[in-house]
């Protein structure tokens, strides 16, 4: 009887196991809104099966790992979707809940779609949205128990251009800016790009972050060729790049758990050892 008991008992107390292990705060970029699009903070994003649209209020959404985890590491998760949507569960919520397995905090950015239809947004709105998200987890740190010099980027697709808009920067804040975290750097300290898509920058610079680049051979959207010549640049610039070019694997492998290639499953340790390797792992 009083096994019966136990196992009722745990099956009551189970969900709430669960959801102790994915608990998530949404922090607005902005308390009133994006600068300059204040009347559109309240229209309601849309969401169905795999993707996230109707971005108006940009965010991040902080999942933390437990106390006895967490290392001080940071990463800031920008989802793909072609500008067009943002594919939040696979290459968000779940690449979050991987870095909490691993200590690492992770926020996925909701940035702002200029692909979308109608949408009055553009590419510099979008670059605002990541700078500021990296800024406003910067500013943070201490509640957040993060290390503000280890702050990553990590962006999938499209999300790899929205990493290539601040990485290539000096990030410097705005010393007179009325908010104060708008006077805070928003550069990333490091960065990793999956299949990354968008233009590559001209010239990378020698100061740029350290990279990781992870990409298949036969990717059908040409971010093979976006991988290779950001590591031709990098080793250019002679700035610290582990490129990793797979035989198969396609666009869109997320975090590798959906396919049959076990070069696929088991590419997030890949990244995780070369964290590790960089020493952003460790206080």
């Amino acid at each position: 009887m009083r096994t019966s008991t136990l196992k009722l008992l745990f099956i009551l107390l189970l969900p709430l196991f669960a959801q102790a292990q994915t608990q998530s705060e949404v922090i607005p970029l902005w308390k009133n809104g994006a600068p300059g699009f204040e009347n559109r903070k309240d229209i309601p994003e849309q969401a169905k099966d795999y993707w996230v649209r109707s971005i108006n209020n940009p965010s991040v959404t902080a999942f933390l790992p437990s106390k006895e985890k967490a290392n001080g590491c940071a990463v800031i998760v920008a989802p793909g979707g072609g500008f067009r949507e943002l594919v939040y569960n696979a290459e968000g919520k779940q690449a979050a809940e991987f870095f909490n397995s691993i200590g690492v905090a992770a926020f996925v950015l909701k940035y702002r779609l200029p692909g979308e239809e109608d949408s009055p947004y553009t590419p510099e709105n979008v670059r605002q949205d990541a700078y500021r998200a990296i800024r406003l987890v910067r500013s943070r740190a201490e509640e957040f128990q993060i290390d503000p010099n280890r702050i990553g980027m990590l962006g999938f697709s499209a999300g790899g251009a929205v990493v290539m808009m601040v990485a290539f920067d000096n990030g410097d804040g705005d010393p007179k800016a009325p908010d104060l975290i708008d006077r805070i750097n928003g550069r990333p300290n490091f960065q990793m790009m999956v299949y990354p898509g968008g233009k590559v920058p001209e010239k990378i610079t020698s100061d740029a972050p350290p990279a990781f680049l992870i990409c298949a051979n036969d990717d059908e959207y040409g971010c093979d060729k976006v991988t290779m010549e950001l590591l031709q640049k990098f080793r250019d610039a002679k700035v610290p790049v582990e490129a990793i070019l797979l035989s198969k694997g396609k666009h869109a492998f997320n975090m590798g758990d959906r396919s049959t290639l076990k070069t696929i499953n088991t590419w997030p340790q890949r990244m995780v050892d070369w964290m590790s390797d960089s020493r952003f792992l460790k206080p």
